[in-house]
């Protein structure tokens, strides 16, 4: 991951709107982006990225900035407008939305490597293979996209993350030898982050709690809680408090199925170590 802008998606009106009354009010008070970016307590990468409307800005951005910069409701009211770059698909947008929100992020994936710790290689070997067949420049939006989104990693860093994989997934050997000895020293280095936690769920547990499918929770700074799954073409946004709590109770069973973060991490090195 990196602050370079170069690798992001061409930005949307809306976003580039936004960017630019951000950039006049931060200017009205006489203020550098180097300057301004502590005292919202992001980096002045992210103030940048969002000026130049690479970047939607999380809602406690919008109310920090609302807040330093005296602008009279005019940010708050401009976000509303604010949309995601065509780098996502539709069905994702409002949950990618909700993610700059989230104080925790729990996700169980059973059929590939989630979207936020994937290299750039694994992705690109994905959206290589993807039918309809896309273009190259569709690819790169995609990758870019991506590639955004993995900075909530770093720049959210008193948001926990909690992420639950099948070993399969990484046994599958997805583009190939080198393509996975990347992928692997990747998940190492990233789960040293002490709000990212991993935990493989090993082939040999037979049966679990999340045979249904891949689940998604996250919890926002109002502590409102949401669900998110995916099939094929389509996503469905979970709002229903009853329909969250059985989410809730099958990913706490997952947590205690699956293996603790440094058994897994010894797993990885040991499937490193084979390859």
């Amino acid at each position: 991951m990196t602050n370079s802008t170069t690798n992001e998606p061409e930005p949307s009106d809306s976003l580039k709107t936004f960017g630019l009354v951000h950039k006049a009010f931060r200017k009205r008070a006489g203020l550098t982006q180097e300057e301004f970016a502590p005292l919202v307590r992001y980096q002045p990468s992210t103030v940048a990225s969002i000026e130049q409307g690479r970047r939607l800005p999380p809602r406690v951005y919008v109310e920090r900035a609302e807040e330093v910069l005296d602008a009279f409701g005019v940010l708050r009211a401009a976000a509303k407008y604010a949309t995601r770059e065509p780098g996502l698909a539709s069905w994702f947008r409002k949950w990618a939305d909700l993610e700059e929100q989230a104080i925790s992020l729990y996700t169980f994936e059973n059929r590939l490597v989630p979207g936020l710790l994937q290299t750039e290689a694994y992705a690109r070997t994905l959206f290589n293979a993807r039918l309809p067949v896309l273009t190259d420049s569709q690819i790169e939006a995609q990758l870019a996209a991506r590639a955004d989104r993995q900075r909530l990693l770093t720049e959210m860093p008193n948001t926990a993350f909690n992420f639950i994989v099948e070993e399969h997934i990484v046994n599958r050997g997805t583009g190939g030898a080198n393509v996975t000895r990347e992928l692997i020293d990747h998940l190492l280095a990233v789960t040293e982050l002490r709000n990212v936690e991993l935990q493989l769920m090993p082939v040999t547990r037979h049966i679990h709690a999340g045979l249904n499918g891949p689940i998604q929770l996250l919890e926002t700074t109002d502590n409102d809680w949401f669900g998110y799954c995916e099939g094929q073409e389509s996503g469905q946004l979970i709002v229903s408090p009853k329909t969250v709590s059985v989410l809730h109770m099958r990913y706490a069973k997952l947590r205690s199925q699956a293996l603790t973060p440094d058994d897994s991490r010894s797993l990885l090195e040991r499937t490193r170590g084979a390859l």
